[in-house]
């Protein structure tokens, strides 16, 4: 272990039972936002009712802006997916531990990303690890 990561590691302290239910709280109103943003698309913008567009333009319009909209509930859906395994995490006393290297995950990322399941360093090794590969 670098002297680094053991500094990190013996900077991070485990996390209180009010901080445990303060991130509870935060991962629980961010997923309410996903369910609640999902809710939105399904309702106002699953349908496109080519009567109420004019021409083919303003139809390409909407079927593309439509596309990018569930893409981004796309998006959310593995969101929800991180927020719950968090929430799961909390709940087992396993949240703020490193997926990877099972060191402290530091409180400024998880206060950044609650949802995280890496501690920086990783998510840096994996990050730099995709770009060589992509």
């Amino acid at each position: 272990m670098s002297t680094t990561s053991s500094t990190a590691a013996q900077a991070a302290k485990p996390l209180t039972k009010k901080e445990l239910q303060k991130f509870k709280e935060l991962l629980e109103e961010k997923r309410r936002a996903v369910v609640d943003r999902a809710r939105q698309t399904l309702t106002e913008n699953m349908t496109l009712d080519p009567s109420d567009l004019p021409d083919e333009m303003d139809l390409a319009s909407a079927e593309y802006t439509q596309s990018f909209e569930f893409r981004l509930r796309g998006r959310d859906k593995s969101l929800l997916s991180k927020l719950d395994l968090a929430i799961k995490k909390i709940d087992d006393g396993t949240f703020g531990n490193c997926e990877s290297c099972d060191e402290p995950i530091g409180k400024k990322r998880l206060e950044a990303r609650p949802e995280t399941s890496l501690c920086i360093r990783c998510k840096e090794d994996q990050e730099r690890e995709e770009r060589t590969m992509g």
